[in-house]
């Protein structure tokens, strides 16, 4: 059956990003929106819009589901965040007679315990990381499979996500205390405590597959994306292709990733996450855990094939097949996608809140933005303090890395102080440049932009130059560059 009219279940720039597939794919679109966003971009961009009361109602399945049957829909997408993992929602649009995009809700079970996953995988024959779930889950017990185990190790929650209840212990002095630690924040955030332990891969990759399955047994994968930028396990910066993969190793992550997505019997869009270790013909690869849901970096994967993932979901959730074979999927040139947030990373990454004087977004060959806020709108605390993902494709990676720096350099955002400095900083240093990447290169390179940002012009200088008069013609800028206050936004880019 085709959809008719989806109920987008979801704010900010994924909200907009599917009314826009909605509706080139002629599909009506129903945007919900809170007391908090009534004025919001993502409202305006679908063809009609419910009201679903305080902020907190985006996480509220009953309230969703009033609002898609209240608005007449026999869709809902999720978009991304942990509602869209959530079986509970999917099962009672199942029991409402509304489709859901996504995944069938047993498999989001099967693959939202890491303890269960493990288990699965590697009867599907895919490499887990050496470790297990300890019979005894007293702190005394997870003490024992680490030390049978082998230090380091990491101590993880079954459920959830987002590195919560995610632990490291080096020494067998540490364990009962983070163990503890562990459950309780596992216990708060997700109301399941169970721990289970793993050996700590020395600098891993976190490489991840992008997945599309079908009703009909189709399942394809779009190669991989190097998700190693990363900030207490959030994504800052991604990029497709990874330099690690050898077109082997690439072959046998897509094949792993296909296996696991047919062993959870599992339809519509998903992630397979994966730690690398190594690098080239030597590369080792685990299984790290299944995101049941589109992900947040999905365009470079769509930049790097040609193909729309969104609108495939929507096509699979209205019964077709897979619109692609994996013969005809190839990569072609590298795409980059930076995160920009209303943080301050000199300030220990602080939210930030109020208005947006000044935001223009960089536009031009290979540059896509998508953005939930426009100029003059106010970012509140409300929510998660994602403002946009700047996405750049050419046709390899020192020219995308080019064209993102410079794409940053050419979007201003007065008001509040964003990330885009430190994104900056990270994409001109030596180590992006070399592609030595791993999870914890950030945390190791952040005091180096600590220091720097010192020496940062203010933000009155910057105010000055995004509000002056256009700097003289191309003809003779090249004699006036001292009196262009872009050049001085520029060179600080370069500090």
């Amino acid at each position: 059956m085709s959809l008719r009219r989806v109920l987008i279940a979801n704010r900010g720039e994924i909200a907009v990003r599917i009314a826009c597939a909605c509706r080139e794919a002629g599909i009506e679109s129903v945007a919900v929106y809170s007391d908090a966003d009534a004025g919001a971009l993502h409202v305006t961009a679908a063809d009609r819009a419910v009201h679903i009361g305080a902020a907190n109602a985006y996480l509220s399945v009953e309230a969703l589901l009033a609002a898609a049957q209240s608005s007449g829909a026999d869709a809902l997408h999720p978009g991304y965040g942990f509602l869209s993992e959530r079986a509970a929602l999917a099962r009672a649009c199942a029991a409402a007679g509304i489709v859901f995009v996504g995944p069938p809700a047993d498999a989001i079970e099967r693959m939202g315990s890491k303890i269960g996953a493990r288990a699965l995988m590697s009867l599907a024959g895919v490499p887990v990381v050496p470790g297990g779930t300890p019979a005894n889950q007293s702190d005394d017990g997870i003490l024992a499979a680490a030390s049978t185990l082998g230090f380091p190790v990491l101590v993880k929650a079954s459920a959830g996500g987002g590195g919560k209840g995610m632990r490291v212990a080096r020494r067998a002095e540490e364990v009962l205390e983070l163990a503890a630690s562990a459950r309780r924040e596992a216990q708060a955030a997700f109301g399941d405590g169970t721990l289970y332990v793993e050996r700590l891969i020395q600098r891993p990759r976190h490489v991840e597959i992008q997945v599309v399955a079908d009703a009909h047994g189709g399942v394809v994968h779009l190669f991989e994306r190097e998700c190693s930028l990363q900030r207490r396990h959030q994504k800052i910066v991604e990029e497709s292709p990874s330099v690690a993969l050898t077109p082997e190793t690439r072959a046998q992550m897509g094949d792993a990733a296909v296996a696991a997505a047919r062993a959870v019997g599992y339809v519509n869009a998903g992630t397979i996450e994966f730690l690398l270790e190594g690098h080239g013909g030597d590369a080792r690869f685990y299984f790290l855990e299944m995101n049941t849901r589109l992900q947040v970096e999905h365009p470079i994967t769509e930049a790097v094939t040609g193909v729309d993932l969104v609108r495939a979901q929507l096509a699979i959730a209205g019964g077709e097949p897979l619109p692609w074979t994996q013969a005809s999927l190839s990569q072609r040139g590298h795409a980059i996608e930076c995160r920009v947030y209303a943080e301050d990373p000199a300030s220990g990454f602080l939210p930030q809140a109020g208005p947006l004087l000044v935001y223009r977004e960089p536009s031009g060959p290979g540059i896509r933005v998508d953005s939930g806020v426009r100029e003059g709108d106010r970012v509140g605390v409300e929510f998660d303090p994602l403002l946009a993902k700047l996405v750049v494709s050419a046709e390899n990676r020192a020219a995308a890395t080019a064209r993102a720096i410079q794409a940053l350099r050419a979007y201003p955002v007065l008001g509040i102080r964003t990330n885009i400095p430190f994104l900056l900083w990270l994409l001109e240093h030596p180590v992006f440049a070399a592609g030595d990447l791993h999870t914890g290169v950030v945390d190791e390179l952040l005091a180096g932009f600590v220091a720097a940002a010192d020496r940062a012009v203010p933000d009155e200088a910057l105010a000055a130059a995004a509000l002056s008069e256009p700097g003289p013609s191309p003809s003779s800028r090249a004699d006036s560059r001292s009196r262009d206050p872009w050049d001085a936004l520029a060179r600080w880019g370069r500090e």
